[in-house]
């Protein structure tokens, strides 16, 4: 048993067995929604990036949201758009977590982004007179570092824990691989104590950020309803990251229930739709609040389109 254990080199994916009479449709809209993913958030980059008027870290902090969407999507689409147009849904051991490592640190980096967010706009609204001393350039750069870097590290710590396990099936339930599918085949459930212990260190780290972000805001409203002036402000700079805030803990919501305690009485469409969801609202939605509510951003995008359209 062991020896056929060590031998796992391909898991196969069954998640999209239910979709082959309906392949070719679910190819097209997938690498169309792909392809509005890639045009809504590289504009959005690239006008923050060439404009020196939007070098501020509230942008700054836009475009590293945007820049994640792109990382987190380049780990699913490509192998699900070849999947869905090959006979044999496979991916092997290395890839499948590498797509791991890609799609649980996209998570873990957008909640850090956005917990930057929010504290960057509790100064901007509380402290405006220090904004400029508190979100100092090399601040907002160490900022940027950290919410790339530590949930990098994190979730890779994990992988590797992941890494060691002996795995006794080579069938992954669902259409994408994240590291909680991988430790689910494990042949000896004593063995993934320590992955479990890693997983909920990892889970507390972040419902800490998600309480952070909680009272940043709930301060910001505080301060806001007794001024007109902060109430302006709020409305203009602040409910964008809310509604992103919201888009994007209803998809992660909607992806642990049923990733970490999904029922088979759940039709398998169903979960393939809830699990992917993460990768296809967030990375959509944000980029486009982002552009229609951030009045400079929307400014800068409507003057290129009006010079090309010229």
């Amino acid at each position: 048993m062991m020896d056929n254990v060590s031998q796992i080199k391909m898991f196969f994916l069954s998640g999209l067995n239910e979709t082959n009479n309906h392949r070719f449709t679910l190819f097209f809209l997938t690498l169309l929604c792909y392809c509005v993913i890639l045009m809504v958030n590289i504009s959005v980059i690239v006008t923050i990036i060439l404009d020196k008027n939007l070098h501020e870290p509230m942008y700054i902090l836009v475009c590293s949201c945007c820049m994640n969407g792109l990382y987190g999507t380049a780990g699913f689409y490509p192998k699900f758009l070849w999947d869905l147009l090959s006979p044999v849904h496979v991916i092997s051991y290395a890839g499948c977590l590498v797509q791991a490592q890609v799609i649980n640190s996209f998570v873990c980096i957008d909640l850090s982004i956005l917990a930057v967010m929010s504290y960057d706009r509790y100064v901007a609204v509380c402290r405006p007179l220090e904004y400029h001393s508190v979100m100092s350039k090399q601040r907002l750069i160490t900022l940027v570092c950290f919410s790339w870097l530590m949930p990098f590290f994190i979730i890779a710590a994990n992988i590797c824990l992941t890494s060691r396990l002996k795995l006794c099936s080579p069938y992954i339930t669902g259409s994408l691989c994240v590291n909680w599918t991988i430790v689910k085949l494990a042949c000896f459930p004593a063995e993934t104590a320590v992955n479990n212990i890693a997983a909920y260190i990892t889970i507390i780290i972040y419902l800490f950020h998600g309480f952070f972000i909680f009272l940043s805001y709930m301060y910001l409203v505080k301060t806001c309803v007794n001024s007109v002036e902060n109430r302006a402000k709020f409305m203009q700079t602040c409910v964008p990251h809310l509604m992103s805030l919201f888009t994007f803990l209803v998809s992660l919501l909607f992806n642990v229930i049923i990733i970490r305690f999904g029922s088979k009485d759940f039709p398998q469409t169903f979960q393939n739709f809830v699990a992917i969801e993460i990768l296809v609202t967030p990375p959509l939605i944000n980029p486009l609040i982002y552009g229609f509510k951030l009045t400079k951003i929307r400014k800068r995008i409507l003057v290129v389109l009006t010079f090309k359209a010229q």
